[in-house]
């Protein structure tokens, strides 16, 4: 199995060079059927339009290939490559998007229990002074401290507020959109470029 750690670092500098935010990578499926999906945003939209994902879809093919023409690739056999902006629904990988999007509502698993629950749901409330803890509010009004550490997934949950918030760039190419199987890979509302490699 690849090193999602190693394919960060060999992908974030794509994504730098080309003015956008890395959001996730992850690969998943299996044999013919796996998939490396980059999700990726410019700071100042957190979207990315269909030239710009094809644009670090070509750069990230082309980082790819190069490693694999010196006997180094990242991925053993074959693989869907698909670059996306992460939609309204979603993941939350980094501290400063449980800041960015304080006041909407999330659902979080943890990879162990805390107070004998691994899922919470309710309104973000920031991340504490120190970092490294995410507040949750409940719908009861209770307020748990969860630490960033032990994140196993996050993702807003999608309401008409955060529909309001996150008005897309463009309809444009609407037509193009994928939905990807719940069983396999996470829905996407944005737009893609996917490659077989």
């Amino acid at each position: 199995m690849a090193d999602i750690a190693k394919l960060t670092d060999l992908i974030e500098p794509e994504a730098r060079a080309l003015g956008f935010d890395l959001v996730r990578v992850k690969l998943f499926g299996r044999g013919d059927e796996r998939t490396l999906q980059i999700m990726a945003e410019r700071p100042d939209t957190r979207q990315l339009t269909i030239d710009d994902c094809a644009d670090l879809s070509r750069r990230v093919s082309d980082r790819l290939d190069a490693l694999e023409a010196e006997d180094r690739d990242p991925i053993e056999d074959a693989y869907r490559l698909e670059v996306s902006s992460p939609g309204i629904d979603r993941p939350l990988t980094r501290l400063k998007d449980f800041t960015d999007w304080a006041g909407h509502e999330a659902r979080i698993t943890l990879v162990e229990k805390l107070g004998g629950q691994r899922t919470f749901k309710g309104d973000l409330a920031g991340v504490d002074e120190k970092g490294g803890v995410v507040m949750l509010r409940s719908a009861a009004g209770a307020t748990f401290m969860l630490p960033f550490a032990r994140i196993e997934e996050a993702k807003l949950v999608f309401t008409d507020r955060l529909l309001a918030a996150t008005a897309p760039l463009s309809a444009e190419g609407a037509d193009e959109f994928e939905d990807i199987d719940e069983d396999t890979g996470d829905a996407s509302d944005a737009a893609q470029a996917e490659e077989t490699n």
